[in-house]
């Protein structure tokens, strides 16, 4: 009795601890793993203090090591000076660890104290782990590697920016560091551009894009900025420049800090620092110790900021009812960057009620093709869309020719008479009148009298026989029509066509120029009373669109079609919505490309991988 007594308690405690046992077999072990999903663990590897506001895992290990971690939460600044004092008297082969710290750590400060100098601090610590010393270099794969890129360029663009934020300065001064000073010097001469000199510089980097499908950068070193314009003195070449280059442009460039023995500096609290500007339109890397360095370039963000709010907007409204109203640069060619020898021309014309800025889309593509970027140079012609298009093309020729003198004076440059030209709408219309041999066609439209008998006053004489008898433009060797309406549209047509007529306002010189010959005898039995406006000429049947017609373009100029309609199916009998098929479309074509797309399809996906595949083929065949 006593002795099963006995061992009853001690069943009981056994078999209370293998329950236990059992039940804490099913909880976590102390160290042990669990599967997370990929966004899970593709965070938890590379969060850092740009991406997600916290320090990456790689500082954080440096402030486990050093015990800190707890007292940089409490006091950032102080943590960061003990971690900077202790730099010199590490060995080499922590130094990059530390940098790499310093630099995320003093950033992560700098954005929520919003401390200036320790964005500074963060840039120059990222440039010495980058750059400075070779045997520091990270490798290549290491992920710490863009980041530094990233803090650096980032830590100048907020550390030289003004008060507001809205510019950064880029003049010699010495401004403060967390560890001492850093003392920047700069070359103004170095900031001039093409007849102008640079006056502004925007952080494009901080913007965010809107209204372009893709936003194009190369990922490199420095800060990426727009630069505004004013006039420099320059003598002849710069005021050649200035008249093709709107003032306006905002030119996409990079600042370089190019920090002199940065270790030394760091550890003895004076850091030398020179300023560098590179234009994007110029080169693409910086020479640094040794090695050419890739430019972090931000060219769509400093399209998208000169557009916005841009005064051209304005203009194509304006410019379709009030020629006389309606700003145009210069001769209207426009010229996107400086003039490079060896590159082609590619003129883009835009339609009617419309403007050079509805080019942006292709270009922000087209010009970052690698192929086509370093091979082609892109202008772009502005004009009143309301007036007669055949007066337009007069000037567009007349622009041409003087752009050519002003560049080009001794015809040197081969490039430049492989000339390519893209319109779209009425655009395309011009376009076709710089690729034909007029004859007598155009004037036979008004009277079967000879042009040499026809009365009229010198300077009518001298515009009449400019606009109407012409040759093919010498330099041009491919022409691209897009949504061209060759046949008219329907909507110039009809009710339509007389009240758009009451809204547009010719150019009154022209007007002017003509009203003695529109008065006069002949023109009145034949019936002619006014100058026709660009909407009368594209009116489906009127004789300027069928002398237009009947003659050909010039055998050496190849020529394209991209043609929109909307809806599936067969393309016969639909339309863009302004332009039938049976209009835009031509015989004698190397190409024709129908896209599924509204009358605006210049920036439609496929319209601009069919220029491209254009583009390409012109310089294979060169």
């Amino acid at each position: 009795m006593n002795s099963g007594g006995s061992r009853r308690p001690q069943l009981v405690y056994v078999s209370a601890l293998f329950g236990l046992l059992l039940l804490t077999s099913g909880c976590a072990t102390p160290i042990g793993v669990v599967r997370g999903t990929t966004q899970e663990m593709h965070y938890a590897l590379t969060a850092n203090v740009l991406s997600a506001g916290e320090p990456s895992s790689w500082s954080k290990q440096v402030l486990h090591r050093t015990n800190l971690q707890e007292r940089f939460y409490a006091d950032p600044a102080a943590t960061l000076n003990i971690l900077h004092e202790t730099l010199a008297q590490l060995s080499e082969d922590l130094w990059q660890d530390r940098l790499f710290a310093l630099a995320e750590l003093s950033f992560l400060y700098a954005e929520n104290s919003a401390d200036q100098p320790h964005f500074l601090a963060a840039a120059i610590y990222a440039y010495t782990l980058l750059i400075a010393d070779a045997g520091m270099r990270l490798d290549p794969l290491d992920p710490r590697v863009r980041l530094a890129a990233d803090i650096y360029n980032r830590g100048i663009t907020r550390g030289l920016s003004s008060g507001d934020g809205e510019e950064v300065l880029l003049d010699s001064r010495t401004v403060p560091l967390p560890f001492g000073e850093l003392v920047l010097s700069s070359d103004p001469g170095g900031y001039f551009w093409s007849g102008y000199r640079f006056s502004r510089f925007i952080p494009v980097g901080e913007y965010v894009v809107r209204g372009l499908s893709n936003r194009y950068r190369q990922a490199g070193i420095g800060a990426p900025l727009a630069a505004d314009l004013e006039p420099a003195d320059l003598g002849p070449a710069g005021e050649t420049a200035r008249k093709r280059i709107p003032p306006r442009t905002k030119v996409p460039l990079t600042a370089f800090l190019r920090i002199d023995t940065p270790r030394r500096g760091i550890v003895a609290g004076t850091v030398q620092g020179k300023l560098e500007l590179y234009a994007a339109d110029q080169t693409s890397t910086v020479f640094v110790e040794g090695r050419d360095v890739p430019l972090e370039l931000e060219p769509t963000a400093a399209l998208a900021y000169q557009l916005e709010g841009a005064p051209i907007w304005d203009f194509e409204i304006a410019g379709f009812r009030f020629a006389d109203q309606s700003a145009i640069f210069g001769d209207g060619l426009v010229m996107m960057r400086p003039y490079r020898p060896g590159r082609i021309p590619v003129v883009l014309v835009h339609g009617t009620a419309s403007s050079p800025v509805r080019w942006a889309e292709l270009f922000n593509e087209i010009s970052h093709d690698p192929v086509v970027s370093g091979r082609y140079q892109f202008w772009v012609y502005q004009y009143s869309t309301g007036q007669p298009i055949i007066y337009s093309a007069m000037l567009l020729r007349r622009a041409l020719r003087n752009l050519l003198g002003e560049i080009d004076p001794l015809g040197k440059d081969e490039a430049l008479r492989q000339m390519v030209m893209i319109g779209h709408s009425q655009g395309g219309i011009l376009t076709r009148l710089m690729a034909i041999r007029s004859g007598n066609r155009f004037w036979e439209n008004i009277t079967k009298e000879p042009f040499a008998d026809f009365e009229m006053a010198p300077e009518t004489r001298q515009l009449v026989q400019e606009a109407m008898f012409f040759e093919p433009v010498p330099t041009l060797r491919r022409v691209v029509f897009i949504a061209t309406p060759h046949r008219g549209s329907y909507q110039a047509s009809g009710w339509s066509l007389d009240i758009i007529r009451r809204f547009i306002t010719l150019p009154g010189t022209l007007v002017s120029q003509f009203q003695s010959l529109l008065e006069s005898q002949t023109l009145a039995r034949l019936g002619v009373s006014q100058l026709p406006t660009s909407v009368d000429n594209m009116s489906p049947g009127h004789p300027f669109l069928r002398a237009l017609n009947d003659l050909p373009m010039d055998p050496g100029i190849t020529a394209h079609s991209i043609i929109a309609v909307r809806g599936e199916g067969p393309v016969t009998g639909k339309s863009d919505g302004v332009v039938a098929y049976e209009s835009a479309h031509i015989d004698g074509v190397a190409s024709e490309l129908v896209v599924r797309s509204g009358h605006s399809t210049q920036g439609h996906p496929e319209t601009v991988e069919e220029v491209r595949r254009i583009l390409r083929e012109h310089l294979e065949l060169r």
